[in-house]
């Protein structure tokens, strides 16, 4: 009987260190994921969440973390939040390419202040309604499932236990910071461009017809503009931005 104790106390002792080695990766891409980071979401919320995904994923990574459990140590208390954190800031930055891509799209519109405070974060209304929609269709397309692949995957890429170099971190983050404001630019181009019509044009009318007052005729006209623009282009600026989260989800760690 005591035999059998001792062997059940030490089993459960290195069940314990594997998953508070997974729930340290977990629960730090949880602070900043998309989704279950925002602000509205409730802090014991998000903690079910982390603890949720760490049952399901400590089974899977058994295998291959005995050993870094066995050996728990204080450094692994620093790599493996870290570990989360840049997972986490890899898919937060998606979801910011969409956030950019409204405040430039409602700049160029004139939209920037309608509904500006609505959200938690102040930000223009085209920004919150991208932003909600885009994660909802991350959820809509199994998001969580995703997510859960890309924490499997990543101890191969970042190993437990193991600090990541600080040059390519640099590298990688820069990548991906750049990557986040091409794709946001990309996404608001059709806002641009009509912009720029806009304002040429309001220059010619304005040339030819001094006495006109151009900015009460054109204001109006860039607002239902802006709008339409947006009526049209979110079905396709959505599955754009979709396909490149799918990509990041895939590969978080490519510059």
């Amino acid at each position: 009987m005591t035999l059998a104790l001792a062997e059940l106390l030490g089993t459960s002792q290195t069940w314990l260190a594997l998953a508070l080695l997974v729930f340290l990766r977990v629960g730090a891409c949880f602070l900043v994921l998309p989704t279950i980071a925002e602000q509205y979401i409730p802090a014991r919320v998000r903690l079910g969440a982390a603890v949720a995904m760490t049952v399901l994923l400590a089974p899977a990574l058994a295998p291959s973390l005995t050993d870094s459990a066995a050996r728990l140590d204080a450094r692994i208390f620093f790599t493996e939040p870290l570990a989360g954190l840049l997972l986490g800031i890899a898919i937060r930055l998606m979801v910011h390419a969409l956030q950019i891509a409204g405040s430039m799209a409602a700049q160029a519109t004139s939209l920037s202040q309608i509904a500006g405070g609505a959200a938690p974060d102040p930000q223009p209304a085209i920004a919150g309604f991208l932003m909600l929609a885009g994660m909802a269709l991350a959820v809509l397309l199994g998001l969580h499932v995703h997510v859960a692949r890309m924490l499997l995957e990543s101890y191969d890429i970042l190993p437990a236990g193991e600090v990541p170099v600080a040059g390519d971190l640099a590298t990688w983050g820069i990548g991906r910071v750049a990557a986040s404001f091409r794709l946001a630019f990309s996404l608001a181009a059709p806002f641009l461009v009509a912009s720029v019509l806009y304002n040429v044009a309001l220059g010619v009318i304005n040339k030819a017809m001094p006495q006109l007052m151009v900015a009460f005729v054109g204001a109006p006209a860039i607002t239902l503009g802006g709008l339409a623009i947006l009526f049209l282009s979110t079905p396709i600026i959505l599955p754009v931005w979709m396909r490149m989260m799918q990509a990041v989800l895939a590969a978080p760690m490519t510059p």
